[in-house]
């Protein structure tokens, strides 16, 4: 994937660019990942802000919007493209200052597109 479109919505899910997703649960292909603390976009890269929890140790992880591979807005979840294990071995995040660091936003959207990638329905 590109690393420019895993800043982007998928076209399938254009219709919740600017939805609040604060609080959403957020599921990897082989489990709960954690939930929204909040999504933020800082140098035209939309992401999310994930609490993971206790499953890493209450870290939390930030999360490119186009790995996001559905919105239940119903069920309030969402589900992305990676596992829990890739989703952990992400750059890691510490401070929210990163969410406005280009180079660490960079290094993240990078190792999101070089993640493989399963198929996606067409929508």
């Amino acid at each position: 994937m590109p690393t420019d479109s895993i800043w982007s919505y998928t076209p399938a899910l254009e219709h919740v660019r600017g939805a609040d997703l604060t609080g959403f649960t957020v599921v990897a292909r082989d489990g709960t990942a954690g939930h929204v603390d909040r999504q933020a976009v800082h140098h035209g890269m939309p992401h999310l802000v994930v609490d993971t929890g206790v499953w890493v140790f209450g870290r939390s992880l930030l999360v490119p919007v186009g790995v996001i591979t559905s919105v239940d807005t119903a069920e309030r979840k969402l589900t992305v493209s990676c596992t829990r294990a890739e989703l952990k071995a992400a750059p890691r995040f510490r401070t929210d200052s990163e969410t406005m660091d280009r180079v660490y936003l960079t290094a993240v959207g990078h190792y999101y597109s070089e993640l493989p990638r399963e198929e996606r329905p067409a929508g």
